[in-house]
């Protein structure tokens, strides 16, 4: 039998101690499956980096366009700064970019939320890595020992020699040349997860670096909601002080908007009967539920309008809702109640209307102390378009999508454009910011 000799193995060490069923297959067992738990875990954390990415995306592109959003109301608010008139219009602005500016800050909380999470689950992968390092390094180490301990070629070439039959030659052939592969491989994992290893270290880093400055920009955010509600509470007294004039405005703008709700009920029920007469001499058309006999291709255009709920363009190319649909309590007098048949959008001077989808202009008409507007039919669906102080377009005119309608009227009052915008669907009214795309 053969013993240890000047420090190497002899055939007997190799085949009672050392063979490959005591040592090399639970070695190539242990690494194989290493090998297997690291895509595992790069598949789990490939996962969690996209769904990362995305959320990350998101809420970056909302506080982008929030601060594009609050950026513009200051433009708005600042264009009457010199006159420092407060006024109900000025009210409106200012609550929007603090709804604004407190949206901006959840997002913000959001994505610190976002970034803790990356950093936990990053600190887990550092973790794993490390784990993995040292288990890789621990078994490499084996191996080198194993292979120290039989570098000696007549060594493994008696071993061979020395088989049983050709069979068993063959499979300890076979084991050490896997153990060979084994050892490169293993090798060549120590240095992927090093360098693994030392990216997640500098990604942790950077997060760390990302979490500082989020939670100083909530924190400037915060600073600047204070000073604005200040700022608002001050107006809201001023105001209150107005209350007499208040009111008679409130009460002028009340009847401003059941005229022009009367003359949308009047042409409603125009194009109706137009439709009804129409329908009487073509079998082809189709009644809807509100009433309208429509052909074909105004079912068509229907359903296309139908389609694109949340999708529209806004009336105007920029601007911010500073009245909502349905009923609110006045923003000083909380007692009563502003009943809103569509949405009120505060823009630039010289901002024109615009269509929110092709259509045909049923109607232009002119509302005493509150302009013009115009109503466009899309199928069984109407958009209208009010307070116009010029008008581009006239009744039976081909409208397409964003076609300018006329130019949005400057109260001289307070310098404020506002756009009036309602959608109607037969005799419903329908709340615009549903239909209208949303900036996210």
């Amino acid at each position: 039998m053969f013993r240890i000799n000047n420090g190497f193995l002899t055939i007997e060490n190799v085949r009672d101690n050392m063979c490959p069923e005591n040592v090399l297959a639970p070695l190539l067992r242990r690494g194989w499956g290493r090998s297997k738990h690291n895509i595992l875990l790069i598949v789990l954390v490939f996962s969690s980096v996209v769904g990362f990415g995305q959320d990350k995306t998101e809420l970056e592109n909302q506080k982008k366009q929030l601060q594009k959003d609050i950026e513009f109301t200051n433009k708005l608010l600042n264009e009457t700064a010199a006159t420092k008139k407060a006024s109900l219009s000025e009210l409106n602005l200012l609550s929007s970019k603090i709804n604004k500016r407190q949206q901006l800050i959840n997002t913000i909380l959001r994505e610190v939320d976002l970034v803790q999470r990356q950093i936990d689950e990053t600190r887990g992968v550092v973790k794993a890595l490390e784990d993995d390092l040292k288990r890789l390094k621990d078994e490499y180490a084996k191996m080198l020992y194993y292979a120290y301990k039989n570098q000696s070629k007549y060594d493994r070439l008696m071993f061979i020699l020395s088989s049983e039959d050709f069979n068993q030659a063959y499979k300890r052939i076979k084991y050490f040349q896997q153990y060979s592969k084994h050892r490169q491989q293993q090798a060549k994992a120590i240095e992927e997860v090093k360098l693994a290893l030392e990216s997640r270290t500098d990604e942790l880093a950077q997060k760390k670096t990302k979490m500082a400055y989020l939670v100083e920009d909530k924190e400037k955010e915060k600073i600047q909601l204070s000073t604005e509600k200040e700022e608002q509470g001050k107006m809201v007294t001023t105001l209150k002080k107005k209350e007499s004039q208040l009111k008679k405005d409130l009460d002028q703008k009340k009847r401003d908007a059941k005229k022009l709700e009367k003359a949308i009920a009047r042409i409603i029920e125009e194009e109706i009967r137009k439709a009804k007469e129409k329908a009487a001499k073509d079998n082809t058309t189709t009644t809807t539920k509100s009433g309208f006999a429509l052909t074909p291709k105004e079912m068509e255009l229907s359903g296309q309008f139908a389609d694109n709920e949340g999708k529209l363009p806004w009336p105007s190319e920029r601007g911010v809702i500073t009245a909502y649909f349905g009923e609110h309590a006045h923003p000083t007098m909380p007692s009563i109640k502003i009943e809103n048949n569509g949405i009120d959008i505060t823009t630039d001077k010289g901002t024109k209307a615009r269509a929110v989808y092709e259509g045909t202009v049923s109607a232009v008409v002119s509302i005493p102390g509150a302009h013009k507007a115009v109503i466009v039919r899309h199928g069984e669906f109407l958009s209208v378009y009010a307070n116009l102080e010029e008008v581009t377009v006239k009744m039976g005119d081909k409208l397409t999508v964003k076609q300018e309608i006329g130019l949005v009227v400057t109260s001289r009052e307070d310098d404020r454009t506002v756009l009036h915008f309602e959608i109607w669907k037969g005799a419903t009214k329908l709340n615009p910011t549903k239909w209208i795309v949303s900036k996210k």
